[in-house]
């Protein structure tokens, strides 16, 4: 920034004692010793005088003016013919003398504009809207809660497909039989098939599936309502299935599922049945008479475990009839 001095800034200095030719006053009649002396005290009373002055009328330092431009930076008079406007002033400084606008003039924004306007003494509900007597909801004609199709916008709404793919039965790549998506189906039937192949049950509702033949593993996954007669089986993620082993089976599993009805034959009443988070798991077996019925028994859920000689012990919970 450019400091601009004007005549007034240095008036003061006039009444400063300075010895203007020591020369002249003394003559040759001085020793030149004595001449340096004068001089050095002239130079220091000068040094002091220049200090007290800026003490007394710059305590702060020089004043800066805010528009003040230097004399090499300064644009050249232009002629009244006109011309490019002069470039604005730079903003204010820190020193600047301007006294800023007090915040009371100022519009108050947001939270203070509203606690403003309560202390105003002003009704807070001046400006609100009357509630007349059709608008309350006790007057109101329709009283059903059913709002129109016309006060509704209208909007398209894409229709949902099913995410089941089509029916299949088929035998893949000559390993694995494939049967998803079969609803309300009773007859399927698989009869060509041997030991080497599996066949793994998707999807299936409502429907008995009948294998005639014995297989190496047989998986039913997410299928409800679905009925079997298989040699082996692995169940997950179904609900409410029914599987029925006419053959001797060596294990069954029983995953994730909520409701299972296993039919154990003759010949696989030695399977090895393992649950899993699985609910409703019952086992159906031949009664010992030849005119009677299954005999019915249910998994338990139910387990407690105890810590005994360095290991837990678990049993499954017994309910009795009181």
């Amino acid at each position: 920034m450019a400091y601009n001095r004007s005549d007034d800034d240095f008036s003061g200095l006039n009444d400063i004692p300075i010895p203007d030719n020591i020369n002249e006053q003394f003559g040759d009649n001085t020793d030149p010793i004595d001449l340096e002396d004068i001089e050095e005290d002239a130079d220091t009373q000068t040094t002091i005088g220049l200090r007290d002055y800026v003490k007394s009328h710059y305590p702060l330092g020089p004043v800066w003016s805010a528009t003040g431009k230097t004399t090499a930076s300064a644009p050249p008079k232009v002629s009244k013919a006109g011309g490019p406007a002069p470039p604005p002033p730079p903003p204010a400084t820190l020193f600047s003398s301007e006294t800023p606008q007090p915040s009371s003039s100022r519009p108050k924004e947001g939270m203070a504009a509203v606690f403003q306007e309560i202390s105003s003494g002003k009704p807070v509900t001046s400006g609100l809207r009357k509630v007349t007597d059709d608008m309350k909801a006790k007057n109101r004609v329709d009283k059903t809660g059913i709002v129109s199709a016309g006060d509704k916008e209208g909007r398209t709404i894409s229709p949902s497909f099913s995410k089941a793919g089509p029916p299949k039965l088929e035998l893949q790549m000559g390993r694995k039989w494939v049967v998803e998506n079969q609803i309300g189906k009773k007859n399927l039937v698989i009869d060509e098939c041997d030991a080497k192949q599996s066949v793994y049950v998707f999807g299936c509702k409502d429907s008995v599936l009948h294998i005639q033949g014995k297989v190496n593993n047989i998986t039913v996954d997410k299928c409800t309502k679905m009925g079997g007669g298989i040699y082996a089986c692995e169940i997950v993620n179904c609900s409410g299935v029914e599987v029925q082993c006419q053959g001797s089976a060596p294990t069954i599993s029983v995953d994730n599922t909520a409701g299972c009805q296993l039919y154990l034959s003759k010949d696989s009443l030695e399977t090895s049945i393992t649950t899993a988070k699985s609910s409703e798991v019952n086992v159906l077996v031949p009664a010992s008479g030849p005119d009677s019925d299954w005999a019915e028994h249910a998994l338990p859920q139910q387990y407690v475990h105890v810590y005994k000689d360095g290991h837990f012990v678990t049993t499954p919970v017994s309910h009795s009839g009181g």
